[in-house]
């Protein structure tokens, strides 16, 4: 079962401030035009957040939220929903689908980004540390799984992280109660191997290079933050990049 841990979205200083929340509009809305205009992210995300004197936690959020709309809609042409997982195969980015659910269970703000995926802005995988939200984010998972009954899950975990080997011998035990045809493993190279996946492999990550790479991609995430009633932010914008109907960013 999936457990809401909680809702106080703690960290969501600036979306409850209406001057920081105005900033981070036309931050926003700076860098998405001159993505549209060919301009590098890197430069455009750094030339906008020094010209707005901002601080690392905006940085972070731009970063995450903000894609260029050509690449926004090849990623809307890849993904799959939920409830189209019945009867396929799926690989699992452990430790990214994990750490944002965790997020949501603990309260930390997310976003609903320009690609349509959902991210939360963290930072928190290199110092991630197992706590007890995380087994109840496997339950999460484990719950979505079983509703929408894939024929087949691969969920591969980073062996740099700390106590990925427990993690990941947790897991397994958990879907052995299931009728879950699973698999997981530890790996040296997840983001490598989630690229050389088959292409009738549906990858579930929220990160931008892997669903690049990627032919189908899911948002396991987001379909867990509908279940359990968590609605992440958004940074509305008045630039009309995409009209894609899994796109409701743009205002």
């Amino acid at each position: 079962m999936c457990i809401n841990v909680t809702t106080d979205n703690s960290d969501n200083r600036i979306m409850r401030n209406e001057n920081e929340k105005n900033i981070l509009i036309s931050a926003a809305d700076d860098i998405r035009y001159l993505l549209k205009r060919g301009y590098p992210k890197p430069g455009a995300l750094r030339f906008v957040c020094n010209h707005y004197r901002l601080d690392s936690e905006y940085r972070n959020i731009l970063n995450r939220v903000t894609v260029s709309p050509d690449i926004a809609q090849d990623r809307m042409k890849k993904r799959t929903e939920c409830c189209q997982l019945t009867g396929k195969k799926i690989a699992v980015d452990g430790y990214n689908l994990l750490i944002t659910v965790d997020s949501m269970l603990t309260g930390h703000t997310l976003w609903k980004c320009d690609d349509g995926f959902i991210r939360d802005a963290r930072g928190a995988f290199r110092g991630y540390s197992i706590t007890p939200a995380t087994y109840k984010a496997v339950k999460c998972v484990l719950s979505l799984l079983s509703k929408n009954s894939p024929a087949y899950v691969k969920i591969l975990l980073d062996t740099q992280m700390s106590r990925s080997g427990e993690l990941a011998g947790y897991m397994r035990e958990q879907f052995n109660h299931t009728i879950l045809n699973f698999e997981v493993k530890t790996s040296r190279r997840v983001d490598h191997d989630l690229k050389k996946c088959s292409e009738d492999m549906i990858i579930a990550t929220s990160d931008g290079v892997i669903i690049d790479a990627a032919a189908k991609v899911v948002d396991l995430a987001g379909c867990i933050s509908k279940d359990i009633q968590i609605n992440p932010e958004k940074i509305p914008s008045k630039i009309q990049i995409c009209s894609s109907k899994n796109n409701d960013q743009y205002e």
